[in-house]
């Protein structure tokens, strides 16, 4: 119950790959002979099953080793290539770690940064972005799909402003791609981020969509051979990136069938947890929402106690990045949520392969540990009693 971190392999993608790792091991820019030739057909193969997915060309589709290195180059990249005319970028402040890091190495290095909040929904306020977009902003990036809280935000509008006012648009959509529709044109999307591994592919490898017309310029962050349009050097991994294909192409076929199902799903094991427990919040908007990710809080409960109780079934707290850490969320900071809510927080995550079972046995399970660790919780019993918690002044001893 925890696919954003993670997804199984599809069998599917296994089948495609095996060739490529035992028989057809050829590097893929090796020029003079078969096997290289192999390898490079199956290569530009995976490219065009990816592309297709994003409604991209072919050409313009980067192999990397997964979403992390994809931000690093859309942000990186393009912010160094253009730094003579423009030294500011804009992003979310609910946005993945790997691109705050970014944002905040390149505030290191002389750029400004504008970090725009989000609204109690999550999602951006496209006025306050149209204000913040200044003469000498270069890149726009705001993800898709939020992994903590699953709130999608308005990618296409915000791709009109940015394309109206010639400022390039990243998207990191490492938790969206195969999952819902997406089409770089028609959302005038200038970057994007893609994973393998989200999307039931192998670890270890993903993509970024850079656009051609017209040309979007990065600057490489790897030197090396020159592969992949000098963009990314190094071997392409021939097994990975076919598995990338494969995986983008399986998705294609299943997305409207996977999005009832899981909409499905998730409707299930909300109403079930909702009707018997009280107080307990979704976050996010609910309506501008990918319902695979479900993000609750269980008040009067610490969630780091909840997943403990659960152990038999795989939750988490918020990102699999910053999971060793005991602090909140911070995108659930973002939208505003009280301290101890955002303590109290779990997400469920519902894939392609969980089963109605499966969400039966969490339900069941969260159902009965929430009420016993409320039982254990003196403040629940002052709640129970009819005091505003709120108005208690604690004094320490």
């Amino acid at each position: 119950m925890d696919v954003q971190a993670t997804t199984p392999l599809d069998p599917r993608v296994l089948d495609a790959m095996l060739p490529y790792l035992i028989n057809y091991y050829g590097n893929p820019h090796s020029r003079t002979h078969a096997y290289g030739w192999e390898s490079e057909a199956a290569m530009e193969r995976a490219r065009q099953q990816v592309a297709s997915l994003i409604g991209a060309d072919p050409r313009e589709i980067i192999f990397t080793s997964g979403a992390t290195e994809s931000n690093n180059i859309a942000i990186k990249g393009v912010a160094r290539f253009y730094r003579s005319r423009k030294k500011h970028l804009i992003t979310t402040q609910t946005e993945h770690k790997c691109v705050l890091d970014s944002c905040r190495s390149l505030e290191a290095e002389g750029f400004q940064v504008t970090y725009l909040p989000v609204q109690k929904s999550g999602i951006i306020d496209l006025k306050e972005l149209e204000a913040a977009i200044q003469p000498d902003t270069s890149l726009v990036s705001v993800m898709t799909v939020n992994n903590e809280i699953g709130v999608k935000q308005p990618i296409a509008e915000i791709g009109q402003i940015c394309s109206s006012r010639k400022v390039y648009f990243h998207t990191d959509a490492a938790q969206a791609v195969g999952k819902i529709p997406l089409n770089v044109n028609d959302m005038k999307i200038d970057l994007m981020s893609i994973s393998g591994h989200k999307i039931y592919g192998p670890k270890g490898v993903g993509a970024i969509y850079i656009r051609r017309r017209p040309r979007v310029r990065v600057e490489a962050l790897q030197s090396g051979g020159g592969q992949e349009r000098g963009m990314r050097s190094g071997t392409v991994p021939t097994p990975l990136v076919v598995g990338l294909g494969a995986a983008c192409e399986v998705a294609q076929q299943e997305m409207e069938y996977d999005h009832k199902r899981i909409s499905k799903l998730a409707e299930r094991l909300i109403q079930n947890i909702m009707k018997s427990l009280p107080d307990v919040v979704m976050n996010g908007d609910p309506e501008h929402h990918y319902p695979g990710c479900i993000n609750l809080s269980f008040a009067y409960v610490e969630g780091e106690s909840l997943l403990m109780a659960l152990k038999d079934v795989a939750l988490s707290s918020g990102s699999a990045c910053t999971s060793a850490s005991l602090e909140p969320s911070y995108v659930l900071r973002a939208i505003g949520t009280d301290e101890d809510l955002a303590h109290s927080s779990i997400r469920f995550g519902i894939g392609r392969f969980t089963t109605e079972e499966e969400v039966d046995y969490t339900v069941e399970k969260c159902i009965q540990h929430v009420k016993r660790l409320r039982e254990m919780s003196p403040l629940w019993e002052m709640v129970q009693d009819g005091i505003d918690l709120k108005s208690i002044k604690w004094t320490q001893h």
